[in-house]
């Protein structure tokens, strides 16, 4: 059994040294406490599981702490996908749900897999989801003085599970102050996907993770037989012409973990029972 969580770049704090160790402790306890929840539960169930941990933490970009977008609403995207059945489900921009990869998670179960906008909004609350404002002092701060902290955030979790499953969770609260209407990376293939070899969660600028559909092509390097680490190099070698900013993490169906960057500061732990790893600046 294998995990790997990310908390997006440290782009919004690498001035606020407390709140950086202050992520990285969430970040540990999150990842211990979602693997003694894999020990139990499957894949797929535990990517939804610790992903929902990472929403729920105001110091993270997804859920609870989303950022603005340049109406003055709060957007959110969220997928999964389960390797196995190759099945993907989610959302985008939908709005003031507690977890919004938790509706991803209900959303598993109908045809009609990934739902926009107010689509998906009234689909949650259909659901039974009650409507939540994930909206913090800070990022209305933020907003009003017309920052442009941590538009680099976003939180995901791959996990290989007992029975060599792999799933992946991916959630963000966009990059803030974008145009309304604008789509991530997050729910789509480009930024959450997953097979019976590899499963890939990233984060960065969604616009480069699509242009490059970096997921997508890491997973399909692997199922051809590269390494993680051949994979991720000659992916990453192609966001380079246009400087595309990306983070990603990744398990193998062999239970190798690995992370890469192009640009420093990306916050991820990783946990397999023995070896706790934990990103330090």
């Amino acid at each position: 059994m294998k995990l790997i969580i990310h908390g997006g770049f440290f782009s919004e704090s690498t001035a606020n040294h407390a709140t950086n160790v202050a992520k990285q402790q969430a970040l540990r306890e999150i990842v211990m406490q979602s693997y003694e929840f894999l020990k139990t539960s499957s894949a797929l169930k535990t990517v939804v599981y610790a992903v929902a941990l990472l929403e729920d933490n105001q110091l993270f970009n997804a859920g609870i702490g989303s950022q603005i977008q340049g109406d003055g609403k709060i957007r959110m995207s969220a997928a999964i996908m389960d390797g196995e059945t190759q099945k993907m489900s989610g959302v985008v921009n939908i709005e003031e749900v507690k977890n919004p990869v938790h509706v991803a998670e209900v959303l598993m179960q109908y045809d009609d897999r990934v739902l926009g906008g107010s689509g998906a909004t009234n689909f949650a609350r259909l659901q039974g989801f009650e409507i939540f404002s994930t909206e913090i002092p800070q990022r209305r701060l933020e907003y009003e003085a017309k920052l442009k902290a941590g538009g680099m955030g976003t939180v995901g979790c791959v996990a290989l599970d007992k029975d060599g499953k792999l799933a992946v969770a991916t959630s963000t609260g966009g990059k803030g102050f974008e145009i309304p209407g604008r789509i991530s990376d997050s729910a789509t293939v480009a930024g959450n996907y997953a097979n019976q070899y590899c499963g890939v969660s990233l984060t960065g600028v969604g616009e480069d993770i699509v242009s490059n559909a970096t997921a997508a092509k890491i997973v399909t390097r692997v199922t051809d037989g590269c390494s993680l680490e051949e994979a991720f190099a000659r992916t990453f070698s192609e966001l380079e012409p246009y400087d595309g900013f990306a983070g990603a993490i990744a398990i193998d169906n062999k239970g190798n973990i690995f992370h890469q960057e192009s640009h420093p500061y990306l916050v991820f732990a990783s946990f397999d029972g023995l070896v706790l790893d934990v990103y330090k600046i």
